[in-house]
């Protein structure tokens, strides 16, 4: 057993363990709004988000023929597909199921019949103007420099 785990369970059986109040954060989507983003037919509820890392979980939703332009990953990129569908060159999500993105690795997204994801960004991805989904609220997305 890891040692660290081995302490965690020695402390709790002992009592000395106590959680941490406020350690976590629940949030309720359904009460969120949707906010636009910068590309036409694609809108946001950001869920978490770490400024400083990049890191972001949202739920992104695609109108009916939505198209993400072509970008790059700079970290892995993780998504669920809630309902609907989105596609790139290399196959097609479905509601239901599970796609991750390579690092480094570039495509372009549609969703012909519209699609709720789930998506969950170590960074967030580089488009060729910006970086991360423009939004109001959003002080970590920064235009990128020629």
């Amino acid at each position: 057993m890891d040692h660290a785990v081995q302490e965690a369970t020695a402390g709790t059986r002992q009592g000395t363990t106590q959680p941490t109040i406020d350690g976590s954060v629940y949030v309720k989507p359904q009460e969120l709004a949707w906010e636009p983003t910068q590309f036409d037919g694609i809108s946001i509820k950001v869920l978490y988000e770490d400024k400083v890392k990049g890191e972001m979980t949202c739920l992104l939703k695609w109108e009916p023929g939505a198209t993400l332009p072509m970008h790059k990953h700079p970290e892995i990129e993780q998504t669920y597909v809630i309902e609907g569908s989105f596609y790139d060159h290399d196959g097609i999500c479905r509601a239901g199921e599970f796609v991750w993105r390579r690092v480094g690795s570039f495509h372009e997204t549609h969703s012909d019949e519209g699609a709720i994801i789930l998506a969950v960004y170590r960074k967030p991805n580089v488009f060729q103007h910006r970086t991360g989904y423009a939004r109001e609220n959003a002080q970590w997305l920064r235009p990128r420099r020629p």
